[in-house]
């Protein structure tokens, strides 16, 4: 049977960037928010959502992330909504994908929010990315163009490292990019003999 390893970290880690290294080692990974955002383009998604939130999300045909954000992740209650609608979707999704990789020992599930999910507890061993809290605003101030006030917004609806440390198997140091990608190659060989 195919184990499941659930990679997860605050906005910012790099937890991405330790999915693409892992990856590259033969790996199958599985994004949750880029399928997620696929998923979020099906015409009965786009329906669904827009019967919560109405039609002022639209834009060009498309849900406008951007406005989707802005109310849900000042309103716990409608990000619940949103979460709730989404999240069964993306499962589906993920456990057709992982039928598809029944040849590989283990895959890995890169996901945000794996704990504040529940999702956690479909996984065999947990990956935590953590970093600096300077560092990982830094990091998407340059990434997402975002400002200040929204990325405080969306740390707030996510677990601590602390919280996060205390429930997982592996916990990977991104800081400096070789010794996390060292940290990857250890995890990576721990896997294999599992």
């Amino acid at each position: 049977m195919t184990k499941i390893i659930g990679l997860t970290g605050g906005i910012g880690s790099g937890k991405t960037t330790i999915a693409k290294k892992f990856q590259a080692l033969g790996v199958p990974v599985y994004i949750a928010d880029t399928e997620a955002k696929k998923i979020m383009e099906f015409p009965e998604t786009i329906q669904s959502v827009v019967e919560e939130f109405g039609t002022s999300i639209i834009e060009n045909g498309s849900i406008s992330r951007q406005k989707l954000a802005e109310i849900v992740f000042e309103n716990p209650e409608k990000l619940q909504k949103l979460n709730s609608i989404i999240h069964p979707l993306v499962k589906k999704h993920f456990d057709e994908w992982v039928e598809q990789k029944s040849d590989f020992d283990f895959i890995i599930k890169e996901v945000a929010i794996l704990f504040e999910s529940g999702s956690y507890k479909d996984c065999h061993k947990i990956i935590t990315v953590v970093a600096p809290f300077d560092l990982r605003i830094e990091r998407v101030l340059k990434r997402d163009n975002s400002d200040y006030e929204s990325i405080m917004n969306r740390i707030q609806n996510q677990w601590t490292d602390e919280m996060k440390i205390a429930k997982s198997d592996f916990v990977i140091e991104n800081i400096d990019i070789e010794k996390a990608y060292k940290q990857v190659d250890a995890i990576y060989m721990e896997l294999k003999n599992m």
